[in-house]
């Protein structure tokens, strides 16, 4: 058996083409959607990821603004940026890319971005709606893999998902919205004893660890789906993810590859965020 590949490109594709129809009839209603992405520093990979969120943005039709800061900037200076941003009535969705310089509170700047334009769904407010089920804003990655599984036409409901990593934007809302779909969910961890004894349970196995193929076949079971959240480089400095994807392929039913799984998914699930943003903020006529 070799599994089937879960395209989060292809996918990814579908869902852009829908987000782009979605922004012309906003468009058309005298509301076009815009995404601001503030970036602090040089960090090579934040440049490369704030790049392609633009590119990405205005392709789909949205406005784009990006703030470039230096790297001393104050924190109240960055605040007052934000702040601005959230009395912006052309703006409906506000990026802050992390990491931040280690004068600066993430968690801080993360609770001073608006509930309403937190398109990142990394606000205690919209993570405590996301716990209990309400309509919020979900966390990009973990949202992308859900309609990836569903997507794909693989059932949720009834079966044993097992999330390996437990960090605020993948690992622990990963579970709850597999929770909220009716899956038995075991969360592991770096402190987990016998991981494998977990992973070989798992009808749906997410790996979110970050350490290059550190999934083998012999954490998985036949027929398992595989989902891999890992973006590493390999010993020959070739992208990877953590799962051994040439091993676990033979043996699973559905694998993401790496680069080419996830990824992709993670930039239209927040221009998703961003145009559900807009067209609460027309319903509520803030809109320009």
């Amino acid at each position: 058996m070799t599994a089937k590949v879960i395209s989060g490109v292809e996918i990814g594709k579908e869902i852009r083409e829908e987000i782009k129809s979605g922004v012309n009839k906003l468009i058309e209603s005298g509301c076009k959607p815009g995404l601001a992405v503030i970036l602090v520093g040089e960090d090579p990979a934040s440049q490369t990821y704030v790049k392609n969120k633009n590119k990405s943005t205005i392709e789909a039709g949205m406005k784009s603004e990006q703030i470039k800061l230096p790297a001393t900037i104050t924190e109240e200076e960055l605040l007052k940026h934000v702040d601005n941003l959230n009395n912006d009535d052309s703006i409906h969705g506000i990026l802050v890319q992390l990491p931040l310089p280690s004068h600066i509170d993430e968690d801080l700047v993360i609770k001073s971005i608006s509930p309403d334009k937190d398109v990142d769904g990394f606000h205690p407010q919209n993570v405590g709606k996301m716990m209990i089920g309400q309509e919020t804003f979900l966390p990009c990655t973990p949202h992308g893999i859900m309609e990836m599984l569903e997507r794909s036409g693989i059932e949720i409901a009834g079966k044993h998902a097992v999330v390996i990593g437990r960090s605020n934007i993948v690992g622990k809302p990963m579970g709850q919205l597999l929770l909220q779909k009716d899956a038995t969910v075991t969360y592991c961890h770096s402190k987990t004893k016998d991981l494998a004894s977990f992973t070989k349970q798992a009808d749906i196995l997410i790996a979110a660890i970050g350490k290059a193929k550190f999934v083998t076949k012999e954490h998985v079971k036949d027929g398992a789906v595989i989902i891999d959240v890992g973006m590493n480089r390999d010993e020959n400095g070739k992208l990877c993810g953590d799962v051994d994807y040439d091993s676990v392929k033979e043996i699973a039913s559905a694998i993401t590859p790496v680069p080419g799984g996830v990824g992709p998914m993670t930039i239209t699930m927040l221009l998703k965020n961003t145009l559900q943003s807009a067209e609460i903020a027309k319903r509520i006529e803030k809109c320009n």
